[in-house]
């Protein structure tokens, strides 16, 4: 099934600067396949919509496999973070046209969901390659956090006209450095006798939201991995 989706989506990517993530897109991006339309329906039932979340899922798992195989352990952790997200908007630089179409799909009311979940994927698999280990409600407020950074990068690096996209990088930082201030503002609320007690219930309440559950990993020994 994975080399299906590719197939579909190498094929679609030559028609979505003209005519967008649209059913002309997809019904083209059959024809140079040489697919049926009954094969491409299994692959993406909703034809253009879920092709365009499979590209991007698809830039996803590959900025994920090439920072599993960094070794970043002597940068800051801001800079695992800025790398990260400096590598996915590489990694989607052949194709900007087509996140460019994506952005205007995925701002349609009809296809927030479907945008939403896709921003909140790209941030959830930098936090996992990062190695995150948050169990908690730390484990949203970093991918919520994450989010904001990301879809706030991509916009300005649509419009970037500076060499080497200095403007957007610089950007970035600045983005992270914001949220870094606003870490170290949580940190001086623990260390205060006075805010501590003022926040010991809420943060009895949020002490009791946990992580969802992550299905065990399918490349270890025993394990079965779905291919699709």
């Amino acid at each position: 099934m994975t080399d299906l989706k590719d197939r579909l989506i190498d094929a679609a990517l030559p028609h979505v600067p003209f005519d967008g993530w649209s059913e002309a897109t997809f019904r083209n991006a059959v024809t140079d396949a040489q697919l049926t339309p009954a094969q491409a329906r299994i692959a993406f039932p909703r034809g253009a919509v879920d092709l365009a979340v499979a590209f991007h899922r698809r830039g996803d798992d590959r900025m994920r496999t090439a920072l599993m195989a960094e070794d970043l352990s002597e940068i800051r952790f801001r800079d695992r973070i800025a790398h990260a997200v400096r590598l996915r908007l590489e990694i989607a630089e052949e194709h900007k046209e087509a996140v460019r179409r994506g952005v205007t799909l995925f701002a349609l009311p009809i296809h927030a969901a479907d945008g939403a979940a896709a921003l909140w994927g790209t941030a959830d698999a930098i936090w996992d390659a990062l190695g995150d280990a948050s169990d908690d409600v730390n484990w949203y407020t970093k991918r919520a956090t994450l989010s904001g950074v990301y879809s706030a990068t991509v916009l300005f690096w649509l419009g970037d006209q500076s060499d080497g996209y200095r403007e957007t990088w610089s950007f970035l930082d600045r983005r992270i450095d914001d949220v870094m201030q606003i870490e170290k503002l949580k940190a001086q609320v623990r260390k205060s006798p006075l805010l501590s007690r003022m926040m010991a219930g809420p943060n009895l309440i949020l002490d009791k939201i946990r992580a969802p559950a992550r299905p065990p990993r399918g490349d270890l020994p025993g394990l079965w991995r779905d291919p699709s």
